[in-house]
């Protein structure tokens, strides 16, 4: 029988988290207001004017992102004009990234306003970005509840960061 190790995956499996909430209790508020040097260490990606793009710490593919404003806010209806044209752009353009770096055959793209929905942090606004390949469903998330991702959040962080860097973005 040949065995499958993912051990970064145990924090999810476990229900834990790869680190606590800071100061505010809000995972989403307290990663993007340490130094911007702990973003490598904090999986921020880019940082906007008033948006965010965050790596998802449990991601369903490699490449899953999320776009979130640095205001603590739990609805739509909540984000300002400014807040929701720029999380629009950072979504548009973390789409062309993905699609430069993975080469994706498609994307999920959404949120999940409140914990009825579906949203694991409801109480701060989040998109998820996720890139989706014919076929990228198989046997392991349906018989045995696990997904096999072929990288680690660092290699996954890396390849963007480098990817905005050298594409002048």
């Amino acid at each position: 029988m040949e065995r499958l190790y993912a051990p970064w995956r145990l924090n999810y499996i476990t229900g834990g988290a790869p680190k606590k909430a800071g100061p505010t209790g809000c995972i989403f508020c307290d990663r993007p207001a340490e130094v911007e040097e702990k973003d490598a260490e904090n999986y921020i990606v880019r940082r906007g004017a008033v948006c965010y793009i965050i790596l998802n710490a449990f991601p369903y593919n490699s490449g899953h992102v999320m776009v979130l404003p640095y205001r603590h806010i739990a609805s739509p209806t909540e984000l300002t004009a400014e807040e929701g044209c720029e999380m629009m752009q950072l979504t548009a353009a973390m789409t062309d990234v993905l699609t430069g770096i993975y080469r994706p055959d498609g994307f999920n793209i959404g949120m999940n306003v409140g914990a009825a929905a579906g949203a694991g942090i409801a109480a701060h606004l989040h998109m998820h970005i996720v890139p989706r390949w014919n076929g990228d469903t198989n046997f392991m998330p349906v018989i045995g509840d696990v997904k096999v991702l072929p990288e680690t959040l660092p290699q996954t962080y890396e390849k963007i960061v480098r990817y905005f860097e050298q594409n002048g973005q």
